[in-house]
């Protein structure tokens, strides 16, 4: 187990790749902590977690609350005595997506300098490089989360702590990503068509699913991972490829 004995938060864990990524937290060994502002999603996940024999611990979190995001990593370490994997999988459709990575990170960073060691994964998707019509804002807090992911690794580095972005074009489990994609490719009449198309723009000819994004989460999570920080890891079959 890659995880086994950590302890690990995960914003936005109701969400589908929240959930995902907790989940494969879970099944590697972590006592995971799901946060978010919907209990029955949370509940979800934490079920399956369970029913799974994994450790999963519900909070009502609002990410955007500096102080609700301090007091809850500190119920975390009064329960565990460590926080070791914090994650943030919460939207980042506009500028508060950017807040809420910024407020996590801080509140992870106080109890990772702390023990010193410690790893923060954000996560954007492909319009934070690629151009895309019709999204709005979305490709600019996408970038801008990839911005921080790197200046928060400059700044937390010294005190033995990593940040990696994780950067995935959507899954097709996803259910959300069927709206976003039609607003990008008009002209298509089904969302499977959609898909099709969208996969079709990678190198492997498939989008990355949720579990292939909660396995790349794992591993950047663990101690494989020691020399990785300030880095944008690529969990999109090929779309971009650097």
């Amino acid at each position: 187990m890659l995880l086994k004995g950590k302890t690990a938060v995960v914003y936005g864990a109701g969400g589908s790749v929240g959930g995902a990524v907790a989940r494969s937290f879970a099944r590697e060994g972590a006592t995971v902590f799901l946060a978010g502002r919907t209990r029955d999603s949370l509940e979800v996940v934490a079920a399956a977690i369970r029913e799974a024999g994994g450790t999963a611990d519900v909070r009502l979190v609002d990410a955007l609350d500096g102080a609700s995001v301090d007091r809850h990593v500190d119920q975390v370490v009064a329960t565990t005595n460590r926080l070791d994997v914090s994650f943030n999988a919460i939207a980042v459709d506009h500028i508060q997506g950017v807040a809420t990575n910024l407020l996590s990170a801080r509140a992870a960073g106080r109890q990772m300098f702390a023990q010193g060691s410690g790893v923060i994964l954000t996560f954007t998707a492909d319009a934070a490089r690629l151009a895309y019509s019709n999204i709005g804002s979305f490709g600019i807090a996408c970038a801008a989360v990839e911005g921080l992911t790197r200046s928060l690794a400059a700044e937390y580095g010294a005190h033995g702590v990593r940040v990696v972005c994780l950067r995935s074009m959507g899954s097709p489990e996803a259910t959300h990503m069927d709206e976003a994609w039609e607003r990008v490719f008009v002209g298509t009449d089904t969302a499977e068509q959609r898909r099709d198309e969208r996969a079709g723009l990678t190198l492997l000819g498939h989008s990355p699913t949720l579990a292939e994004v909660g396995n790349v989460a794992v591993l950047m999570a663990s101690d494989y991972a020691s020399p990785l920080t300030g880095n944008i890891v690529n969990v999109n079959c090929g779309e971009i490829a650097d």
